[in-house]
């Protein structure tokens, strides 16, 4: 997604400059979930806006922040204007970053700074990178997207029903969603970057739960055009779809395993619960995905590294998030929530929280790790925002 913003912003006329200093880098080691210690920083010269955007950035990727003395890595500068950053590691006397950026908005500028940081130390940087999400309007419900901490939102459809489950796909300006526009659960897919758009799938019954494979060549989907909601799995180019799933139970919410060989998705029960299964993207038979202390599994995620698969699970009439090792065991309660993206880095799930209080749901980002999670700024156009894509 890097790549993207950096051709967006020449396409307006303006970039990042900066200039840099090297030095050896500490690198944190990540723990399992839930059972990591956030890595201390402190933060001095740099205040308003740009302060904001750092500790935000920074706080759901797993850092606390705290004074000189207690931290690791010491981040001072300024931010009159333009933003100019240096980071050092108090552990080994090392400059990490010392970097001056103009160009942009200084908001803009922020969020490089800090994955010129995080990827400094090792880490993949997600602060530049984009969330699809539905958000309920006045006439129903359309699909937005917004820079990951919910800020710049933008409408993406104006079809006036009902839109549920965009895909973002990796690499690309386009996503898949679901509409009614045509009175009809259909699939469409929108370029985002022409507006352009098409009906991908109108088969009789349902077409729901598209999800564009990590080369986005085919695209995982749910019909019930053969009698019963099973999957399927069609070509980007329209081709024919192949029906991978032959069940008298209903079938739901498909995501690709990251080298796209699998598929995972939630397996209704006769008993009404529900598992985790993968079948081979190719075909074959499905296989159960253990997760043990987490009673019927919905909305699974794939991590972008393989190891680990967020999903959904309901407890009366709340929900929690929870992971599993991609090759089951016991699952990891993380926050109350629904809903779960994975970013790039593996590490930071984007998902929707109810607020108790309206009733409304919010989108949140948690870091696995340290199970530190915070609400992504208010969004405007949308009272309640659920169903995020994280853009890879």
């Amino acid at each position: 997604m890097k790549k993207n913003f950096v051709l967006i912003l020449f396409a307006c006329g303006f970039a990042v400059f900066s200039t840099s200093l090297q030095g050896q880098i500490s690198i944190d080691k990540d723990a399992s979930p839930g059972n990591a210690k956030p890595v201390l920083v402190s933060l001095s010269g740099i205040t308003g806006e740009a302060a904001q955007v750092i500790q935000f950035d920074l706080y759901v990727q797993g850092f606390a922040f705290t004074n000189a003395e207690a931290a690791q890595y010491l981040i001072s500068g300024k931010s009159n204007g333009n933003l100019e950053a240096r980071v050092s590691d108090r552990f080994n006397k090392s400059t990490v970053v010392a970097k001056a950026y103009s160009g942009a908005t200084l908001r803009r500028q922020a969020h490089v700074f800090v994955d010129d940081f995080v990827q400094a130390i090792g880490r993949k940087g997600i602060a530049q990178t984009t969330i699809a999400f539905k958000g309920k309007t006045g006439k129903g419900s359309e699909i937005f997207l917004a820079d990951f901490d919910g800020f710049n939102p933008r409408g993406v459809t104006a079809d006036g029903s009902l839109v549920a489950a965009p895909s973002m796909i990796p690499g690309q300006l386009g996503m898949y969603y679901v509409s009614y526009k045509l009175n009809h659960a259909d699939i469409f897919y929108q370029n985002l970057s022409s507006g352009s758009r098409k009906v991908f799938a109108k088969f009789g019954g349902s077409n729901m739960s598209p999800a564009a494979s990590p080369d986005g060549q085919k695209v995982a989907m749910v019909l019930s055009k053969d009698g019963w909601p099973d999957l399927y799995v069609r070509g980007a180019d329209g081709s024919e779809p192949v029906r991978l799933t032959k069940s008298r139970e209903d079938e739901s919410s498909p995501c690709w395993s990251p080298d796209g060989k699998w598929i995972c998705y939630a397996a209704k029960q006769p008993n009404q619960r529900r598992v985790l299964c993968k079948i081979p993207s190719s075909g074959g038979s499905p296989q159960q995905i253990s997760t043990s202390g987490a009673p019927s599994p919905t909305e699974p995620d794939w991590s972008p590294d393989g190891k680990w698969i967020a999903f959904t699970v309901q407890f009366g009439k709340s929900f929690q998030i929870y992971v599993v090792p991609a090759g089951g065991g016991a699952a990891i309660p993380l926050v109350e929530g629904e809903d779960p993206s994975w970013a790039s880095n593996s590490r930071t799930l984007v998902f929707a929280r109810r607020n108790s209080a309206t009733g409304n749901y919010v989108l949140s980002l948690l870091d696995v790790p340290t199970k530190q999670y915070k609400d992504v700024s208010r969004i405007s156009g949308s009272n309640s925002q659920s169903q995020p894509s994280w853009a890879r």
